[in-house]
């Protein structure tokens, strides 16, 4: 089986990878419906995969894998392979999951970071209101994923919240701001803290993104200050999203002074750039995103790893879209014990359920918990019928 071409298409917001081979299978993956720009990046591989066999996809990312960077630009090879390993599951008519070792799980969990209102405000009211909210879906997530401080609005919309440059982002996702905390801004926080655990009681777990932006010593005592409240994890306040660098030691500091456990790794490209963050236990929860890490196997060579090590981890992924739910949960079914739950990837828009099969009948996520997908591959695909409506005109061919 040989790869005949390369495609990517901008359907609704999502950059969809399909990889065609002469055999008539094809394999599809998914980037964040945030990075439409990374259209030409992925298309800039087509000369690289033409005339490769796509079930040999470690000697295939060895062609690639050097060009994908931090995140954003590792979302583009991370979809390549996903869709390799789409095709290659194909090929061996088994899930995915199999060509990874099997599972050693029939369900895989999940928790809420993207089932959500638009929040009414960023008062301690209005995230308690948001967190009764989340904690009543029907899905009964066990564990509910907060933002705060400079991964929320309270940076911009709370007086005085730190003493750092407010940046004017103008719609720009991704820019961030940083500086020092004042008490009145980490007060702010603490209330709102309080508010939503009153809410959730010891019955729902919670979460919180913080940013990055924070100082060390505000990062520090905050974790103190909230080691009573039993927060799951404390998540990026020192470098994330879309810092292209780690600062394990900076990390561990922060780790070593509290209880409340430390978080990180969405934003991290490749196994290396674990290697130093994993081996000096700098956190205690690691959480690469399979859509920008470098793909599936990637994301599990380093839960492997930091399993060796005694870390956590529990995988990002809220703006995957459901081709990325897909490859979630076929590379979480064969992670091993250290793994607490992946963050559920909704769909962008309303309209992809049904254009989206594979997926299981009635609600996808009961009482937290995910079925294995029994398709082959990544177990999902698109009606092609269905989508062209959302198809650019410049895309028209990209199911033919």
């Amino acid at each position: 089986m040989k790869i005949t071409d390369l495609r990517c298409a901008v359907i609704g917001r999502h950059p969809i990878v399909r990889i065609v081979t002469d055999e008539g299978l094809y394999g599809l993956g998914e980037v964040e419906f945030t990075k439409t720009y990374l259209k030409p990046w992925v298309l800039h591989f087509r000369d690289a995969l033409v005339g490769e066999d796509p079930t040999d996809v470690e000697r295939v990312m060895l062609k690639i894998r050097q060009r994908g960077s931090f995140k954003p630009y590792g979302a583009a090879v991370s979809a390549i392979e996903h869709a390799l390993w789409d095709i290659a599951g194909k090929a061996a008519n088994v899930p995915a999951y199999k060509l990874l070792g099997g599972k050693v799980r029939d369900k895989v969990r999940c928790y809420n970071g993207s089932l959500r209102k638009k929040r009414t405000g960023d008062r301690p009211e209005d995230y308690a209101a948001d967190v009764k909210w989340m904690k009543e879906l029907p899905e009964n997530f066990f564990m509910i994923k907060q933002g705060i401080s400079f991964h929320s609005n309270m940076k911009d919309t709370i007086d005085d919240f730190h003493y750092g440059v407010v940046q004017t982002k103008s719609g720009y996702h991704g820019a961030m701001d940083q500086g020092v905390i004042s008490e009145h801004g980490f007060n702010h926080m603490l209330d709102c803290v309080i508010a939503m655990k009153e809410v959730l009681g010891d019955t729902v777990s919670l979460a919180l993104d913080c940013g990055p932006g924070w100082m060390l010593p505000d990062a520090i005592k905050f974790a103190r200050a909230v080691e009573k409240y039993n927060i799951m994890w404390l998540e990026d306040m020192l470098t994330g999203d879309y810092v292209p660098w780690v600062n394990p030691q900076a990390y561990r500091e922060l780790t070593l002074s509290t209880s409340t456990p430390i978080h990180t790794g969405e934003q991290i490209y490749s196994r290396h750039n674990f290697k130093e963050l994993i081996e000096t236990q700098a956190v205690r929860v690691i959480g690469p995103d399979p859509a920008d890490i470098g793909g599936i196997a990637e994301l599990k060579w380093v839960a492997e790893h930091a399993y060796m090590h005694s870390i956590l981890m529990a995988p990002h992924g809220t703006a995957n879209g459901l081709l990325g739910l897909g490859a979630l949960i076929n590379v979480c079914a064969t992670l091993p014990a250290n793994y607490i739950a992946f963050e559920y990837p909704s769909a962008s828009d309303p309209w992809w359920e049904e254009i989206v099969t594979g997926l299981p009948s009635g609600r996808i996520v009961n009482e937290s918990m995910i079925d294995l997908l029994p398709g082959p591959g990544l177990g999902l695909d698109i009606d092609a019928k269905a989508a062209k409506r959302y198809l650019r005109e410049e895309d028209a061919g990209f199911f033919d």
